[in-house]
């Protein structure tokens, strides 16, 4: 063996080996994990997994001793552009959502909000340990804000799908348009592994069923499709039956949510091959039904994990794991015990959830050759999670429960994306917030003032109906009465 040189932050500038050395490693394949073990890194490619490693001369050495190595989280469907709303909508329903965005408010969104909001998104996804983001940019409503969505993820090293969505406009005739075809054409016009396209629209209850339209353009651009389907009361099983009588359900396509469908619909994804990304904790507080990693596991259907929008929720991908893991088995038990029996083994593993939140991922993308594990030959996509200061973080026992229900996103220590080390000991290397800050301050103001002070704080608190209390029968008296 050669001696592996201990690295600074500085010393990730060049395009040496990098070596984790003797952690636990989590390796989402075969493997399974691996104590005490390395894994190298040469260029974008993970070159070997094992114990005590041979590496090149003047290999950077990470130690990665009481810590976790395992595969970049992959986020399947996220509105990056929101993120510049921060939590503004953390009290919605789902559907003050939809009124604020698609009736009211939509149209004063600029292309330098996108960019604004994105690059946010798109930093605090690499930040914690997100390797690659699926954006779901359904505020794209001329190729203008396209472009400013892809330079903000452009100026992140994070891996990026677009998924380009104009909630504003009717997708069987914006897909097909002249303009985005010029799009398409000048900005993907060759494979990427760091920027990928998609196209992203919902299929609503039309007897019409003009959003075939919208397949057929994705079909002529060879492009996979993410749609929002089995949201409660508004995209139902009738899109499903039609996707399917037209032939439009394959396994290039993801349904996001799928919470509220009949079986029948999802058998029809099953056959297909289609993927769910779910997203719990907006399911579990916006409404679209209950959390369907309980449901589709019954049909075989791959899951991946998404964090949705974050003028509600975060980027945080522990708490993506955690909340899933957990809805799964509340179910469960629910289900259990309206049939008076008891659960006394967990169906749904924290393995589990964990394999949804990488290859489950690269599953959903299309992308099993190579995202989703830590195997020979797949691209440098590492997360570290160490904290030697953290109670939380030690012993390590049970490294998959370790992950979904122990750690956090403070214990994020190194992120590697395609063989770049992009965070090292907790620090972001060369992506400082201040500038990003600034850019979503300036939207924030903007659209702030469009509101108005009434309207911005009066859409931030939507008011609360009066609930009927019940009466109660049970009183205390004194004892003289």
């Amino acid at each position: 063996m050669t001696n592996p040189v201990t690295p600074h932050a500085e010393d990730f500038a060049g395009d040496r080996p990098i070596v984790f050395r003797n952690g636990t490693v989590i390796t989402v394949d075969s493997a399974g994990v691996l104590e005490n073990a390395d894994v190298l890194i040469i260029g974008d490619t993970i070159r070997a997994v094992g114990p005590q490693l041979d590496v090149p001369e003047g290999a950077l050495e990470i130690d990665a001793r009481g810590g976790i190595v395992m595969p970049g989280m992959i986020d399947t469907h996220r509105h990056m552009w929101q993120t510049a709303l921060r939590g503004y909508g953390g009290d919605w329903a789902l559907s003050q959502y939809f009124v604020f965005y698609y009736l009211t408010w939509g149209h004063v969104f600029r292309p330098e909000d996108i960019y604004a909001g994105n690059l946010l998104s798109a930093l605090e996804s690499v930040d914690q340990g997100v390797t690659t983001t699926l954006d779901w940019s359904h505020g794209l409503r001329t190729p203008e804000y396209g472009e400013a969505a892809l330079q903000a993820m452009r100026e992140i090293p994070g891996r990026f799908v677009l998924a380009y969505g104009n909630y504003l406009g009717a997708p069987w005739e914006w897909s097909n348009s002249p303009e985005f075809r010029d799009f398409v054409v000048r900005n993907f016009n060759a494979p990427d592994d760091m920027m990928g396209l998609q196209l992203a629209f919902d299929v609503p209850d039309d007897p019409d069923f003009q959003a075939e339209g919208a397949f057929r353009a994705a079909r002529d651009l060879d492009l996979r499709v993410t749609t929002h389907a089995g949201v409660w009361g508004v995209t139902t099983d009738m899109s499903i039956g039609q996707m399917y009588d037209g032939g439009w359900m394959t396994d290039r396509i993801t349904y996001v949510h799928a919470a509220s469908l009949s079986d029948d619909s999802y058998q029809r994804i099953a056959a297909t091959g289609g993927t769910v990304s779910v997203a719990t904790e907006s399911e579990q507080s916006a409404g679209q039904g209950y959390p369907s990693t309980w449901k589709i596991r019954k049909f075989g259907i791959p899951a991946s994990l998404s964090m949705d929008t974050s003028v509600w929720w975060s980027a945080d991908f522990f708490s993506a794991m955690r909340s899933t893991l957990s809805a799964f088995r509340s179910r469960d038990h629910l289900e259990a015990q309206s049939q008076g029996e008891t659960v006394n083994v967990n169906r749904l593993r924290a393995e589990d959830v964990v394999w949804q939140a990488t290859m489950g991922g690269a599953t959903t993308l299309g992308m099993t050759d190579k995202l989703g594990s830590l195997t020979p030959g797949k691209k440098a996509d590492v997360v570290l999670l160490k904290n030697d200061e953290s109670p939380a973080m030690t012993p390590i026992l049970n490294p998959y429960a370790h992950v979904v229900y122990q750690a956090g996103t403070a214990d994020v220590h190194t992120v590697v994306v395609n063989g770049k080390v992009v965070k090292y000991d907790g620090k972001r290397i060369g992506l400082p917030l201040a500038p990003v800050r600034d850019k979503v301050a300036a939207s924030v103001d903007y659209v702030r003032g469009e509101l108005g002070d009434a309207a911005w704080d009066e859409w931030m608190h939507p008011q609360i109906p009066v609930d009927e209390e019940i009466p109660n029968p049970y009183t205390y008296q004194d004892e003289d009465d």
